[in-house]
């Protein structure tokens, strides 16, 4: 049986994704910061899920996860990393406190690094081990491609990430470990029923407080109304199991107009259209 780590495994797409690799055979390590959620995966699927008790941002955790998949791998090779865990951190940079934007890259860039290195080993990126070298499988975003206002400290974070990804991708070709990055637009997750609490009163009196209000009541409704995460576990399901799967795995509802069209555009006008839809022009 192949075995596969699902880091973020609680809720959501990452949720998702343990639910399809285990419909397709796979044994999931699934890793949660919580015993609740622990126990809530073993009940829900047995003997095909693991659960790893761990916080990306804390190193000592995820080398003893790695260490305990090791052993229970038993000189086997892992097949595949999946990246997912992470957090959106919103606000106008220009008054976002410091170490809400340290915390997002901790979570989002360093802490994912934390995880590669742990595991990467197990992938096949060093010792020999019995079977093919595994894949990773980075969760970025559109966001990791196309910087939306209000979420800058998120997308310095998904940029840094598909940077990293390619650095990766290219040096892991020495072990044969390719790396595929997953950039979803709006999913349909518990994620925006905790954006709609967003306290952005530290933002009132600024430039940025009517604009930033219609930002998140667009992102609220948007979100509800996305596809769900099953999507998103279909494309891991096909990074992990393809033969040759693309570097990049956009999933946006309209291919086109969601993606390719913004990297034709003139930035411009880009940054105008975003501007007049927000209320962020000068009066």
């Amino acid at each position: 049986m192949k075995a596969v780590v699902v880091t973020g495994a609680s809720t959501g797409i990452g949720a998702a994704c343990v639910s399809l690799l285990v419909e397709n055979g796979f044994l999931v390590f699934a890793s949660v910061r919580r015993e609740a959620d622990a126990d809530a995966l073993v009940a829900h699927h047995g003997a095909s899920v693991i659960p790893l008790l761990f916080d990306v941002t804390d190193a000592d955790a995820v080398a003893a996860a790695a260490r305990d998949v090791e052993t229970r791998l038993g000189g086997e090779t892992l097949a595949g990393l999946v990246n997912n865990a992470g957090v959106a951190v919103p606000g106008p940079l220009l008054h976002l406190p410091i170490d809400d934007f340290r915390r997002q890259i901790e979570i989002n860039v360093i802490g994912q690094l934390r995880i590669i290195q742990a595991f990467a080993p197990l992938l096949g990126a060093g010792a020999p081990r019995r079977g093919a070298p595994g894949r990773i499988v980075n969760m970025s975003s559109v966001a990791g491609r196309f910087a939306a206002p209000f979420l800058g400290a998120y997308a310095a974070s998904k940029f840094g990430l598909e940077g990293m990804s390619d650095v990766l991708r290219r040096e892991l070709m020495v072990y044969g470990v390719d790396v595929v990055l997953i950039e979803p637009g709006m999913i349909a997750t518990p994620i925006w029923d905790k954006a709609e609490e967003t306290d952005i009163a530290m933002f009132e009196g600024t430039a940025y407080a009517a604009p930033g209000r219609r930002m998140l009541k667009w992102l609220v409704e948007a979100g509800r109304r996305a596809p769900g995460p099953e999507v998103v576990a279909r494309a891991v399901l096909r990074a992990l199991t393809d033969r040759r799967p693309p570097v990049r795995i956009p999933i946006v509802r309209n291919r086109f107009t969601g993606y390719t069209l913004r990297s034709l555009l003139p930035a411009r006008f880009v940054d105008w259209l975003t501007a007049r839809r927000l209320g962020l022009l000068p009066k």
